[in-house]
């Protein structure tokens, strides 16, 4: 008989350990051990529904290897009769359904037949979560069992298992929010400057296509800003609450690529030491933006497809369906239907992704943004450099619109950041107005042609001399780096800014060459 000061002890203890974060299988064996102070057994186990099989996640008077075990429920008809249930089932001595335990209470298996076997459903609004099973080798030891006190004890489990599951909840979605901060487009800027037609068209496109869920597949030449028009689309979206999710598909390796979309769970491959949800899962309800999507390898495109089509994923290594609610922003400044036509890419793929193309005009096309492009531009150079104020002469402001800019708007933002740090050294960093006159840019005009400055030494390239000239300056190492700059950008543009093909045709790695890239801020 359990006696009212030892209830009291046991539930208060099952309370306290409601609000604490505590691992599964402790917090429901710390629930065993408070269930024996109430009830007699000699043997008890908690059992999750997991689809169509029970699993053991705390036990108490049972083989250790019960823990391996999983139960399908159509095999046991106790635990089927059990989980189907709305209350306590009790299954007398001479019951002649086989019990899953027969065999399995104490470490020898010493007590092969169980006599009274009790199943209490576990259900969590109103839909069964598992059940908890009580076992004597008496016979008749339940019959005297308080059932008010059982039903308490009952629905404390229930509360518990609450708890464990608020709290797994509030650490995945935390786990998530880190995740998405680190995925997350860095810059949360997304104005677009322009008052050009093409610009004000592109706009009008933009508020279209924002209010859908459509995919949209941006296309335009290297550096033309086609993040800000991801994240544009996604800022003017009913999404915008949710996250922006970038992927670089020029930079996936293939043998990782699935990994990264997808995710993995813990022994998927060498190296995979704990479950990782990938990009999908990460942009759930808000912008997966797949940027470079014609350098996507063609094995890892059906699987995309897949999940586009259908919404669902699977983590490598698992057969567990995810759904995902994302909408696709895919990028690339490549021909895709020539792809398609060379069997580089998938015409299906090519389809799904391309129901709304946006096309983002080259700055030569743009006219007077050029300007407004620079004066915001330096207005960012001016407090990032500390100085009062940079201004740009008209000579300057000639040049700029008359360069034809292969690199477009970011070839314009780093030569006026270059062309700012050279005017802030000769002219002083305390000076009220740092001026910019056209000996600061890297650019001057020839025969109509855009070329680069220079009068001494010019290293050209005897091929085709009117793409590319080199004027060396400053020490070794910025002459070296500004070498590189310009030639990169010179065979960027032979091959229209697909930078695959660019690290391909200069015998760089391709991750090495992103890794250049990045460095020389192109």
């Amino acid at each position: 008989m359990t006696t009212t000061g030892s209830l009291f002890e046991t539930i208060t203890s099952i309370i306290s350990d409601l609000p604490r974060d505590l691992p599964e299988a402790s917090r429901y064996q710390r629930l065993l051990n408070n269930m024996q102070n109430i009830f007699p057994f000699d043997a008890a186990a908690v059992l999750k529904l997991e689809g169509s099989q029970l699993r053991p996640i705390a036990m108490k008077g049972l083989s250790d290897d019960v823990l391996g075990r999983r139960f399908i429920i159509t095999e046991h008809p106790r635990l089927s009769q059990v989980i189907h249930s709305k209350g306590l089932v009790h299954f007398e001595a001479n019951s002649d359904l086989p019990d899953p335990y027969d065999g399995l209470i104490g470490e020898n298996n010493q007590h092969p037949d169980v006599h009274d076997c009790m199943g209490i459903p576990l259900l969590i609004n109103e839909k069964p979560w598992g059940l908890l099973t009580l076992d004597a080798l008496e016979p008749g030891t339940f019959d005297q069992i308080d059932k008010d006190q059982l039903r308490t004890f009952t629905k404390l489990t229930e509360a518990a298992v609450k708890a464990a599951e608020r709290i797994d909840s509030l650490e995945a979605s935390a786990a998530h929010h880190r995740l998405v901060s680190q995925t997350l487009l860095k810059s949360s800027d997304s104005e677009m400057i322009g008052q050009s037609d093409v610009m004000m068209n592109l706009k009008d496109e933009l508020d279209i296509v924002a209010q859908s869920d459509l995919s949209v597949l941006v296309l335009g030449e290297t550096g033309v800003g086609k993040e800000l028009v991801a994240r544009q689309v996604h800022n003017m979206s009913p999404r915008s609450k949710g996250p922006l999710v970038y992927v670089n598909c020029a930079a996936l390796p293939e043998n990782i690529a699935e990994s990264e979309l997808f995710g993995h769970v813990k022994g998927a491959f060498s190296g995979a030491v704990s479950d990782r949800a990938g990009k999908f899962e990460i942009a759930h309800e808000g912008t997966l933006f797949l940027d470079e999507i014609g350098e996507l390898p063609l094995s890892i495109q059906p699987k995309l497809l897949r999940a586009l089509q259908s919404g669902e994923i699977q983590r490598v290594g698992s057969d567990k369906n995810i759904q995902v609610d994302v909408r696709i922003v895919a990028a690339t400044n490549r021909d895709l239907q020539n792809e398609v036509a060379e069997h580089r890419f998938r015409a299906d793929l090519y389809h799904r992704l391309s129901v709304y193309p946006v096309h983002i005009p080259p700055l030569r096309e743009r006219g007077k943004d050029i300007l407004l492009l620079a004066g915001y531009l330096l207005e960012i150079n001016q407090k990032r450099l500390g100085v009062e104020g940079l201004r740009i002469t008209s000579d300057a402001k000639h040049l700029l619109t008359q360069y034809d800019w292969p690199g477009n708007v970011r070839e314009l933002e780093h030569m006026l950041s270059r062309s700012a740090l050279k005017a802030i050294a000769d002219q002083g960093r305390h000076n009220r107005s740092i001026v910019i006159d056209a000996s600061y840019l890297d650019i001057h005009l020839q025969n109509g042609q855009p070329k680069t400055n220079g009068k001494e030494h010019p290293l050209v390239n005897e091929e085709n001399s009117n793409l590319f000239s080199f004027t060396p300056k400053g020490n070794l190492k910025d002459a070296v780096d500004d070498f590189q700059r310009n030639y990169i950008i010179h065979i960027l543009d032979q091959h229209q800014g697909n930078q695959a093909a660019a690290a391909r045709d200069l015998g760089v790695n391709r991750s090495n060459f992103y890794r250049l890239i990045k460095r020389l801020e192109l």
